[in-house]
């Protein structure tokens, strides 16, 4: 994954975005990204950790979370926000061919999208921008599966 193309997308200073994964190789370039362009970024490994900063650190302008994580799944912890009535937008990723998984995403609200791992930076700027559409991300010609997916 390249780092956030300043031509692509306006910057996401003021934004603050909580990334969790256990890959610790992809949540480094996620947050590296969107710290690039300014976004605030809170970084979680497990469910555990990513319950906890929800609890603790709201607000937060966007989370994005991998689906399978140790202790509790970011499905899991996403699904306890909306019943608390949090409504942030959210990012589910997953390397997962589950196919039931885009109608548990689709539970979740108009403020939630799933992302399918591998992915490129133009599929990860088109799922923040469809979130956050004040964002601003240019659309691109690129192809679905970008040479730099992660």
């Amino acid at each position: 994954m390249n780092s956030w193309p300043h031509e692509q997308c306006e910057h996401l200073v003021h934004y603050r975005v909580l990334i969790a994964d256990d890959d610790a190789d992809l949540l480094e370039l996620l947050s590296a990204s969107l710290c690039h362009s300014g976004a605030t970024v809170v970084q979680a490994t497990t469910g555990a950790e990513l319950l906890e900063h929800v609890a603790e650190d709201l607000p937060f302008d966007l989370v994005i979370t991998d689906v399978s994580m140790p202790w509790m799944t970011g499905l899991h912890v996403a699904s306890s926000m909306r019943t608390a009535g949090l409504e942030v937008p959210l990012i589910i990723m997953t390397g997962l061919t589950d196919r039931s998984l885009a109608d548990r995403v689709r539970l979740l609200g108009e403020h939630a999208t799933l992302l399918r791992k591998p992915f490129g930076t133009v599929q990860l700027h088109r799922a923040i921008a469809s979130l956050l559409p004040q964002v601003g991300c240019a659309d691109e010609s690129e192809s679905e599966r970008s040479p730099d997916s992660v």
